[in-house]
């Protein structure tokens, strides 16, 4: 076997590994779905549907040309590292706190810029929040969330010990996404908790934008991004998406961008309807610039 081929087989062997991971939150889903219903809580049914429609279709992507895609990247890109940094207890470590950082910004990123935000808005779109919801993920992320995390691996990561932190980011994050944990008093102040969550999928004005955090929420307090639980959320997004349907909670929030683009008075605002932040739209100086 060579070394390409062991590697491939070192990936594949990941996988496994967190194959099984989420067959235990899938049950913890079902768990929580079961509760819902016995206790007559309201569920949105429909929403929960296509949060597993979405879900599947993940899958099969992950399983083919995106988790081939995610693969190949990693592990070209590993060969042009600087330097070699060992995979030891304290390395893995630092790529956690490493990965978790980097986290923090992609996400940030996402939000705040509109061509993104077009795709990460498919988790913030659903109007509930349980479980399932974590399972609520774009099927485009995974096409260029990796190249976020290139620069630890030309710093010397190793290209697994990378992935493994951001999957285990990223899995940390499954089981926060549900109202039946309270507050945690001090580790709210630490960690990303159901609580700290809760402000980050909500739509109340004070609580829009905040909490990024993928596992230490220490990011956001330096970073003046946090904020704590004071009043109830309202989950969604501030136009709410009606609708369960997955091809439109994948792709609708690009219609949109593709109407402005279209009705836009200049080269500069169809750029900036693409591109530019999240909820850019024209000042009255530049609208009067145009008109003359």
């Amino acid at each position: 076997m060579n070394e390409i081929d062991a590697r491939i087989s070192e990936f594949y062997d990941f996988f496994t590994v967190v194959a099984i991971i989420g067959i235990i939150f899938y049950v913890l889903t079902i768990i929580e779905t079961i509760f819902d219903v016995s206790t007559k809580r309201r569920l949105g049914l429909k929403q929960t549907m296509a949060n597993v429609a979405i879900e599947i279709g993940n899958r099969i992507l992950d399983n083919t040309v995106i988790g081939a895609v995610f693969i190949i990247g990693f592990l070209f890109t590993e060969q042009f590292a600087v330097s070699e940094i060992p995979v030891t207890w304290w390395s893995w470590l630092l790529a956690i706190i490493a990965v978790d950082f980097t986290y923090y910004w992609m996400h940030r990123i996402e939000h705040e810029r509109r061509i993104l935000w077009a795709v990460h808005s498919v988790h913030h779109s659903s109007q509930e929040y349980n479980l399932t919801t974590a399972l609520r993920l774009s099927w485009l992320e995974s096409l260029y969330e990796w190249l976020f995390f290139i620069p630890l691996l030309l710093i010397g990561f190793d290209a697994i010990q990378v992935l493994a932190s951001l999957f285990a980011v990223v899995l940390y994050q499954t089981w926060i996404h549900t109202e039946k944990v309270g507050k945690l008093g001090w580790l709210d102040r630490i960690l990303n908790t159901p609580s700290v969550h809760r402000v980050h999928h909500a739509t109340n004005p004070d609580y829009i934008d905040k909490n990024y955090g993928g596992i230490l929420i220490i990011w956001d307090r330096l970073f003046g991004t946090y904020q704590a639980e004071n009043e109830k959320p309202i989950y969604g997004l501030t136009t709410q998406l009606e609708s369960s349907n997955p091809l439109t909670i994948n792709f609708g929030e690009f219609r949109t961008i593709y109407k402005d683009v279209i009705h836009a008075e200049s080269a500069s605002h169809k750029a900036s309807y693409a591109f530019g932040r999240t909820g850019w739209q024209p000042s009255k100086w530049a609208k009067q610039t145009v008109d003359e």
